[in-house]
C-alpha cells in the first residue's frame, strides 16, 4: 500500500511519472477542495466521502478513473483525443496523452454527478 500519491508515482514506471505528475496537478486544479487519498491501491481525490476522480499507472499506460456518467457524457471528446474509455475510465499513454482541458471536463463532471 501507498502512503500517498508522492509514493505512488514514484514507483510508477519511470516513462509514466511525468504524466502522473501533470495529471495530479491538472486534478489538483480542477477539484481545489478535495482530499488526496489513496483509495483502491490508487491515486485518489476525495470530497466528503466519495472519491471524485482516481489515476493509476500500469506498465505500458495510464488511467484517469471517474464516475461513469462523466466517462459517458463526453465520450465524443474522449474519442476526438484519440483515447480510449471504458465504463469507469480512460486510458492515454506518453505517445498519446489526455489534454488538460478534457481531465478539467471530465473531472468537474465527475463531480457534478456525485451531487457535490
Amino acid at each position: 500500500m501507498f502512503a500517498d500519491h508522492d509514493a505512488y508515482i514514484a514507483e510508477a514506471p519511470e516513462n509514466l511519472r511525468p504524466l502522473l505528475v501533470q495529471l495530479r496537478a491538472q486534478l489538483a486544479d480542477a477539484l481545489p477542495d478535495a482530499e488526496e487519498v489513496i483509495a483502491y491501491k490508487m491515486p485518489g481525490f476525495r470530497i466528503g466521502q466519495s472519491i471524485i476522480a482516481g489515476y493509476a499507472a500500469f506498465s505500458k499506460q495510464c488511467g484517469l478513473y471517474l464516475s461513469p456518467s462523466a466517462i459517458q457524457s463526453h465520450a465524443d471528446d474522449i474519442a476526438a483525443a484519440g483515447l480510449k474509455s471504458t465504463k469507469t475510465g480512460v486510458t492515454f499513454s506518453p505517445s498519446q496523452p489526455i489534454p488538460d482541458a478534457l481531465v478539467r471536463k471530465l473531472a468537474l463532471a465527475s463531480r457534478r454527478d456525485q451531487n457535490l
